[in-house]
């Protein structure tokens, strides 16, 4: 069996160590050629390219060009490259066959947008690729290439094998509803960002923890849903599901629902993507029912956890929007992890640069990373001003 050569971009994250858990349990159908991260992990990074002996390693931050660490590793033959422009290139190298990108944020979106331009599958776990450029990724993808990994839509897709997207009525996309479930606004104006941090079900990046915590990240998933499976808004529905045991659920014309159960560990949708259309064996000890004490559902709190509102807003409106909404809540959330705002000025950040920008319709990268660049600088104005 011939290996698949797999670009891994973001390596020294969450999903990035998962994947490279996987890649390394499967030695035989995946070879590792080409690792990228930013640089704030740098010893770790140096570990893997040796543990995986790749050939490429690409590191976001120029700065760190003349680290005694990559010079060591240069010498052993691996080829450097430095900045966001190296990243991107390696996602269009010419031996790799698979890219899983799990970048952080919008910077992925030229990755996830030249990989697919370059022919590559790629294993999808930035999934503001989708929420800012999903208008430009969707046309460059087909059902064989462009392969979810997010544990909700990698769900979906699994539900909707065999089936006629046609005879799909709604989507069903559980929440584990983060770790205030249940709070009021009043509580969430004084929760701190160890509070926020500690997510009651998932291991994850703090950025994605605290866009869990506000429901932000359910926003973004339902906008990439929209591109991945070609559902209306009116066809997605949120619910919380406090056990993160479903991942989610598919429910069709004829009343059937087919559900997609399995542990909280993300090594599971990573494998699947990187194995498609077999699969291999568990990277885990599977879910085992009978410890199970109970599955329960509930609607979420729109009105307390306002991001969720403010993403389908902005999904809803389409065009630019959606990359605003990014891009302001990027600059909010880095700004709370920074004790530079509270909790709750992150939804009051998106909701004023929301208010504040001109929808136009997608027409380009260029265009979006101007339109992102507006959005960021308006949110710091507005954080500015709250601290004055």
């Amino acid at each position: 069996m011939t290996r698949k050569r797999l670009v891994v971009l973001g390596s020294t994250g969450s999903i990035g160590t998962q994947t490279l858990d996987v890649a390394a349990k499967n030695p035989d159908s995946l070879e590792v050629i080409a690792l990228a991260a930013g640089g704030s992990k740098l010893e770790l990074l140096v570990q893997q390219a040796r543990d995986f002996n790749v050939r490429y390693v690409a590191v976001g931050d120029p700065g760190l060009a003349g680290d005694k660490r990559l010079v060591t590793l240069a010498e052993s033959g691996v080829k450097l490259g430095f900045g966001p422009q190296a990243v991107e290139a390696l996602a269009s190298l010419d031996e790799a066959d698979y890219v899983l990108n799990a970048l952080v944020g919008a910077a992925g979106l030229r990755a996830s947008y030249f990989s697919l331009a370059s022919g590559k599958r790629l294993a999808l776990a930035n999934k503001e690729s989708l929420v800012v450029g999903g208008d430009l990724i969707m046309p460059l993808s087909t059902h064989e290439t462009l392969l979810p990994v997010d544990s909700e839509h990698g769900a979906i897709y699994q539900c909707l094998l065999g089936e006629k997207r046609s005879e799909m009525k709604r989507i069903w996309l559980t929440a584990s509803g983060g770790p205030f479930r249940g709070r009021d606004l009043a509580y969430l104006q004084t929760v701190t960002r160890k509070e926020a941090l500690a997510h009651p079900t998932w291991k994850m990046g703090p950025k994605i923890s605290i866009d869990s915590s506000t429901l932000m990240n359910k926003g973004l998933e339902v906008i990439e849903a929209h591109h991945l499976f070609d559902a209306s808004y009116d066809q997605i529905t949120v619910l919380v599901h406090p056990q993160s045991c479903i991942h989610s659920m598919v429910e069709f014309i004829d009343g059937s629902v087919i559900a997609h159960l399995g542990a909280t560990d993300m090594r599971i949708p990573i494998q699947f993507a990187l194995s498609y259309p077999d699969r291999w064996d568990a990277p885990l000890t599977p879910l085992d029912f009978r410890t199970l004490s109970g599955l329960t559902f509930e609607a979420p709190d729109t009105d307390t956890f306002r991001c969720l509102a403010l993403a389908m807003q902005a999904g809803r409106a389409g065009g630019t929007a959606p990359c605003v909404l990014n891009a302001a809540n990027e600059v909010a959330v880095a700004a709370f992890l920074a004790d530079s705002c509270s909790f709750v000025d992150i939804a009051n950040t998106v909701a004023t640069v929301l208010d504040a920008h001109d929808t136009q319709r997608v027409c380009s990268l260029e265009q979006l990373e101007e339109v992102d660049a507006w959005a960021r600088a308006a949110a710091r104005r507005f954080l500015e001003s709250k601290g004055r």
